[in-house]
Order: C-alpha cells, then sequence, then structure tokens
C-alpha cells in the first residue's frame, strides 16, 4: 500500500489545531516535515514535538493528539539517553533485525494508522462499529470548540489607548501633584458565551452520544463559558454532569440527569422553556447558539419558528447542526427544520468527526 507521509503529517497537524495547540502553524508544518525527511519517519513523534509546540502546556495536548492519531502508546515522562519514538499499535510483518525494509515498514505503519483516521474523519458516525466508534469519540475528546473573544466593559491599563482620567489624577496624586505621565487604557477582551442545546429524541439516537461527546469537550475547554442543554419532550441543564473530567463519567452522569432519553420530540416547547428559563435572562444574550438536531417536530412548526425568532434576536449567531446535512440527496424538507431555516445564520452538517471539525471553525469564526 502506497502513503503520502507529507499528507499523513498535514492531517496530523490538522488535528492538533482542532485540539487547541495554536503554535501548529503552517510554516511550523513545513519545519517538522523537513525534520522528518532527515530523521526518518521513526522518529517522527519527536520532530513534531519539537517543531510544533510552543509552550509547556501544549506538550500533554500533543502527547494525547499523537496517540489519538497514530494509535501509539504516550512516551514515558522521563526518557532515555537517546529516547524512541512511540510504538505505533498496527500489526505488520517485519524483517529481521537490521534488515534493510525497516525504515519502509515504520513509513508503512505511520501511513496505515493515520489513513485509517482519515477514513473514520469522514464517516457517519451512524455507520460506525463499536472499535470504530471509540476511535472517534477518542478523537473528539481533543476539539477544543471555543467562541472568539469581544470587547467587555471593563478596562486594563496599556501602553497605547484612550486617556485613563481617573487613573492619571490618581497617580498625579500619589506623586504630590507632579502631573509625570498621562495614563492610558484599553478594553479588556471576554469570550463569548456558547450555548449547545443538544437534541436526544429518537430520531436522534445514533448521533446523541457524540454530540454529548462534543458537548463535554465544549465545557471542558472553558466552562465559565459554555452551557449545554438537551432537548427533546423537555429541556435538561446538563452542564454540571459535564463537567466531570473523564468522558465516560461525564456522559452517565448527564445520561442519569436526562428523563427524556431517546423520546418523542417537542423542539417548540423546549426552546420555548430555555428563552423563558434562561435565555431572556443573560444565557442566549450576546451568545453563539448551536443547535443540534434534525428538525423533525411534532408539534406546530410555526410554533417552533415563532420560538427561533425570539432566539435569534437575543443571540449574537444561531448556528443549526443537522446530522442529515452532510448526506447526499439532503433537502431540508421537515416540516421543522423548513420552519427555522430563514432565522438561522449557519446551517451546516453533524454527522462525522469532519463535520464537527468544521463546526469549531464555525463557532470560531461567529
Amino acid at each position: 500500500m502506497s502513503t503520502n507521509p507529507t499528507g499523513v503529517l498535514v492531517g496530523f497537524a490538522r488535528t492538533l489545531r482542532h485540539a487547541g495547540v495554536a503554535a501548529a502553524t503552517p510554516d511550523r508544518v513545513q519545519t517538522m516535515v523537513s525534520a522528518v525527511d532527515i530523521l526518518g519517519i521513526e522518529d517522527v513523534y519527536w520532530a513534531g514535538r519539537l517543531t510544533l509546540c510552543g509552550q509547556p502546556d501544549d506538550l500533554p495536548v500533543y502527547d494525547a493528539a499523537f496517540t489519538a492519531y497514530f494509535g501509539g502508546e504516550k512516551p514515558s515522562a522521563k526518557p532515555a539517553a537517546r529516547p524512541g519514538p512511540p510504538r505505533v499499535a498496527v500489526p505488520f510483518a517485519s524483517g529481521p533485525p537490521g534488515d534493510d525494509t525497516e525504515a519502509d515498514d515504520a513509513e508503512q505503519i505511520v501511513g496505515l494508522s493515520a489513513s485509517q483516521v482519515e477514513v473514520l474523519r469522514h464517516r457517519d458516525v451512524a455507520a460506525l462499529s463499536t472499535t470504530e466508534r471509540a476511535e472517534v469519540l477518542r478523537l473528539i475528546d481533543l476539539l477544543a470548540p471555543a467562541t472568539a473573544p469581544r470587547r467587555s466593559r471593563r478596562h486594563r491599563p496599556a501602553q497605547r489607548g484612550a486617556i485613563d482620567a481617573h487613573g492619571t489624577v490618581r497617580h498625579i496624586l500619589r506623586n504630590a501633584g507632579e502631573p509625570t505621565r498621562l495614563l492610558q487604557k484599553q478594553r479588556r477582551t471576554k469570550p463569548r458565551r456558547l450555548v449547545l442545546l443538544l437534541d436526544v429524541s429518537g430520531s436522534m439516537t445514533p448521533y446523541a452520544e457524540t454530540l454529548l461527546r462534543f458537548g463535554h469537550a465544549a465545557v471542558r475547554r472553558r466552562p465559565a463559558a459554555c452551557e449545554v442543554f438537551t432537548i427533546g419532550t423537555r429541556l435538561t441543564w446538563v452542564t454540571r454532569a459535564l463537567r466531570h473530567r473523564d468522558p465516560d463519567s461525564a456522559l452517565r452522569a448527564a445520561g442519569t440527569a436526562i428523563p427524556d432519553w431517546h423520546g418523542g420530540t417537542r423542539l417548540a416547547d423546549s426552546l420555548r422553556a430555555f428563552l423563558t428559563r434562561w435565555g431572556q435572562r443573560g444565557t442566549a444574550r450576546g451568545a453563539v447558539v448551536v443547535v443540534c438536531s434534525d428538525g423533525w417536530e411534532r408539534g406546530d412548526p410555526s410554533a417552533l419558528a415563532e420560538q427561533l425568532r425570539r432566539l435569534s434576536r437575543l443571540a449574537y449567531r444561531l448556528v443549526w447542526v443537522n446530522p442529515h446535512r452532510g448526506k447526499a440527496g439532503y433537502a431540508p424538507l421537515a416540516g421543522g427544520m423548513a420552519a427555522a431555516l430563514p432565522y438561522l445564520d449557519e446551517f451546516v452538517a453533524g454527522h462525522s468527526l469532519g463535520a464537527l471539525e468544521e463546526l469549531v471553525g464555525v463557532i470560531a469564526r461567529a
């Protein structure tokens, strides 16, 4: 099987950026590719770690991303004199020690493992086996959904900006009335709130676990700026349950808290409850609101349209994620989905790992 090492490394860098390592820029990726050409494919771990990590906090994220992408084991914290890369857990037939085919075998191992990840990235999660689903969920844990910052009403001292009149007067009083310099200030920035409304009704059963895992990744990324609710026959706040560090524990806690798991669909009633109890009190004001649902509505679609109109006026951006959006031949013919379209800022797919990675970009650009 022929592989393209450069494409594999670029795919790994993309996974690393989605995991929150901002230092994995295109120029650093080019440096990593050059380093792999010099060191050999068997040293891909250390080539990537030395070129793509910009700060100490990036190292554990890099290890987790490498393990998930290449299927290897995490390296020891204190390596030997010349540490070797984590072994990739893909069975293969290798020649005897010292054989000239060892480098080809190492390249084949990395290519096979990474190509499997690329295939899973674009497959519908509803069609995955148990093993493949576990692999995709492990990669979803590496996503870092976060909104772009916005200017706050508060200010901070700065070298450039508007004159800080109050700060300047206080500075003059502390210096016996001598006006030594003018102080300046700038607006602080803070992340916009991210609100996820996840449909857990019966029609969303193949995707509910994946979307909750995505919600867990968002809450873990910014616990104070993310709220997660489930919608079906009723509204349930599950942010507290998803704050567990372990994804499996978080999903078990969320499953216990959700009373209408795999039940019916009353989106209009759920959104009305959200707006009445949470949205109009500040949760949705100026936030990026993401509704994850297939749009099936048992009630009157016009009622759903009315609630979405209210929500769109409160939210900064309203994004709808429909798992069927990425399938060939899909058309928004469901009554609820057709009623929702006029009030949406973005309408995206959510059926695969690649679609969720694109959703991360949509949230960040909002």
